[in-house]
C-alpha cells in the first residue's frame, strides 16, 4: 500500500490518474447513458440511469467537491431514480421488451436530439468562451448549506414539490376504480 501510495505522490503522477480515472468514469457514463435510451425494459433503463449518476458522482470526488457527491448520491441515486422505479412499478407500464415503443417517431426523435445538443453546445460555447471561473476560496458545507436554505429555498421546495405530485399522480394512476 505504501508503494502505491509513493508512486502516485508526485504532481504529474496525480494529474496522470486523475485523468485516466476521469477517461474510465467518463467512458462508463457514456455507455451507460446509450444504454438509457437505447433499452427497450423501463427497469433496464432505470437501472442504467443509477450507473450515469453513479459516474457523476465519481466525477464530483475528482474535482474534490465531497458534498455535492453526496448530495448526488442521496438525492438523485436514493430518491429519483427510487420514485422512477415506483411510478414505473406502480402504473403497470410494461416491463418486458415493447418493440412497438422502439419504433414509434425515431427520427422525430433524433432530430429533436441533435437539434437540443446544438443549443447546448452554442451555448456553451458562447457563455465560456474568454472567460476563467476564478474561485477565492473552497466554500465549506455551512456556506452552502445557508445557501441552499436561504438564497435557493424556492426552487429547493418546487422541487420537492414536483416529487410529492409525481409520486401521488403515480398512485392515481395505478388504482384500480
Amino acid at each position: 500500500m505504501s508503494n502505491l501510495l509513493a508512486a502516485i505522490s508526485s504532481d504529474s503522477d496525480l494529474f496522470f490518474w486523475q485523468n485516466a480515472f476521469f477517461a474510465i468514469f467518463a467512458v462508463t457514463m457514456l455507455y451507460g447513458a446509450v444504454k438509457v435510451v437505447t433499452t427497450s425494459n423501463v427497469v433496464h433503463a432505470a437501472l442504467w440511469l443509477v450507473v450515469v449518476l453513479s459516474g457523476v458522482a465519481c466525477q464530483f470526488i475528482l474535482l474534490g467537491a465531497e458534498f455535492v457527491a453526496v448530495t448526488q448520491v442521496l438525492v438523485y441515486i436514493g430518491a429519483v431514480v427510487v420514485l422512477f422505479l415506483f411510478g414505473v412499478m406502480l402504473t403497470r407500464a410494461s416491463m418486458g421488451d415493447d418493440e412497438s415503443v422502439a419504433d414509434e417517431k425515431r427520427m422525430i426523435a433524433s432530430i429533436v436530439g441533435v437539434l437540443l445538443f446544438s443549443v447546448m453546445a452554442f451555448a456553451l460555447i458562447d457563455t465560456w468562451s474568454d472567460d476563467r471561473i476564478v474561485i477565492d476560496e473552497p466554500q465549506t458545507v455551512t456556506e452552502v448549506s445557508d445557501s441552499i436554505f436561504s438564497q435557493y429555498i424556492v426552487p429547493f421546495e418546487a422541487v420537492s414539490v414536483l416529487l410529492l405530485a409525481a409520486l401521488i399522480g403515480a398512485i392515481v394512476v395505478a388504482r384500480k376504480d
